[in-house]
């Protein structure tokens, strides 16, 4: 039997009061993409980590082409031919391509000049890894100037510079568009044929048919077994992920309360939105779909005052709002989850029960000073509704999985008792399960009368929560999908007509 590139064995990893490994044995041949899945706190992150020599194992071993190993840093893995590119880009903006490509080892001029950076070959040199990737990007283009799909080819580039064996992706595909999306997935096929063993990690299970050759499962800290993709049924990897959990489906009937809560008249700001016009019933979850740049999150900053317009108007509960500000349309019963929940959304430093009442700070001073004990009966009771785990209050939000900092996003908001939600990508980055629990809360607050608008890059998302799905096309409205017409073919075709 041939031997794996890069092999775990018998790998645990044990913190203060929580065993995050428990003896994962996994091999990763070279040649081919192995994708890596599990919910939340399943151990992915943490087994990158030791791979990638971030982290150190409290047992087991690396091996690499057969051989033991012991990674005590990043630099450690360099050395070893592995290379990770995590889903926080390391890239530098207002450094070019070639620079950021060859960072840290940028050639210099020979003789008495040494501390003079040869440029011509910083951007030979660079401009080589890109052509052998296949990749066009200009090398003296500021990646500040670049896309979210170029800026993650040429992360890939950089690590691809180091010249490894092994090239682990953490969530590559999360700020992609479709089409983005099929050229980074050509990209790692044409390394794997090159001899390359790819580790890709996505909670996206309905991409790895596109891209890997096999999957291989963590739950609970270990492994739940590799099947070949072509095995690897929703069922399955369903059933192997959470055992005998059962995913909670979309109720058949959705009824839409009667009544129009908002409404949005020829929005219009040059570049981003034309003519945009809808309206939103009470207790209707309405999704927005279209491609990377078509307006989507635009159009929700711009709902919420937090971009401005050059023209139009927004109704809600039949009342123009003369001045658009995020503090007027929360005065008015409007929440803004935005795409970003570390950068925009959430204080990392601070608490869980802080972070979840940021918005609703009123409710809970008085003279200006909280009233702690109602502040804790507030979370405690979101807490519980959202199934935030652990449910720590006093526990620092950074230390929280993806799924449950975004509870915690809807959580800051709920406490604010909102009429609408506008929800930028609410699922992004979390796994198969907590995406279900988001949506079971949507769904409950259409139960109650609350609305929501929905922005998804993933239009299977839109069918199962959405009553009715808006497409954008360069800022504009080009089709509105309710009934037998919302379908994903249908939602696909008009995402990505001329």
């Amino acid at each position: 039997m041939a031997v794996p590139k890069l092999e775990a064995v018998g790998l645990c990893k044990v913190y203060p009061g929580t065993v995050a490994l428990d003896d994962v044995s996994l091999g990763f041949d070279g040649g081919k993409v192995h994708a890596l899945i599990g919910k939340n706190g399943a151990g992915k992150s943490t087994l990158v980590k030791i791979l990638a020599g971030a982290a150190r194992p409290s047992g087991g071993q690396i091996r690499i082409d057969g051989r033991a190993v012991r990674l005590r840093s990043p630099r450690d893995a360099f050395r070893q031919g592995i290379a990770t590119v995590y889903q926080e880009l390391s890239l530098v903006p207002e450094l070019t391509v070639g620079e950021n490509i060859l960072f840290g080892r940028l050639p210099t001029l020979p003789g008495l000049r040494q501390w003079i950076i040869d440029w011509g070959q910083v951007f030979r040199r660079s401009r080589a890894v890109l052509e052998e990737l296949g990749v066009e990007v200009e090398v003296r283009a500021k990646v500040a100037s670049l896309g979210a799909a170029r800026a993650q080819l040429v992360e890939i580039a950089k690590a691809m510079s180091f010249q490894p064996g092994v090239l682990m992706l953490d969530e590559p595909t999360s700020a992609l568009a479709h089409h983005e999306i099929a050229r980074l997935f050509q990209v790692l096929r044409d390394l794997a044929r090159r001899g390359v063993a790819v580790l890709y990690i996505s909670h996206r299970l309905h991409e790895l048919p596109q891209v890997a050759d096999t999957v291989s499962v963590l739950r609970d800290g270990r492994s739940a077994g590799t099947i070949a993709v072509a095995e690897a049924t929703p069922q399955r990897i369903t059933a192997m992920m959470f055992g005998e959990a059962v995913r909670t489906r979309r109720p058949s009937q959705r009824v839409v309360a009667a009544g129009t809560v908002l409404e949005a008249r020829n929005l219009t700001r040059a570049g981003k939105l034309a003519d945009v016009s809808f309206s939103l019933d009470a207790g209707e979850v309405l999704g927005i779909a279209g491609m990377l740049g078509s307006g989507r999150s635009e159009l929700l900053m711009a709902l919420f005052g937090a971009e401005p317009l050059s023209a139009g108007e927004v109704r809600v509960g039949g009342r123009r709002v003369r001045r658009l500000s995020p503090a007027a349309m929360k005065r008015l019963g409007l929440g803004l989850a935005p795409e970003d929940r570390k950068r925009q959304a959430l204080v990392l430093t601070l608490s869980v029960c802080d972070n979840m009442c940021l918005a609703a700070l009123g409710r809970i001073a008085r003279w200006g000073l909280i009233r702690r004990g109602r502040q804790r009966r507030l979370v405690a009771g979101l807490i519980h509704r959202l199934q935030i785990a652990p449910p720590r209050m006093d526990a620092p939000v950074v230390s929280l999985s993806g799924g449950n900092q975004q509870k915690v996003v809807l959580g800051n908001w709920l406490a604010t008792e909102p009429r609408i939600l506008l929800l930028d990508e609410p699922t992004r980055g979390i796994d198969v399960l907590a995406k279900q629990q988001v949506f079971d809360t949507i769904r409950q607050l259409s139960r109650e009368g609350v609305s929501a608008i929905f922005v998804s890059s993933e239009l299977e998302e839109l069918l199962e929560v959405c009553h009715r799905v808006l497409v954008l096309r360069g800022g504009r409205i080009v089709a509105e999908l309710s009934g037998a017409d919302l379908t994903l073919e249908r939602m696909m075709e008009t995402c990505l007509e001329p």
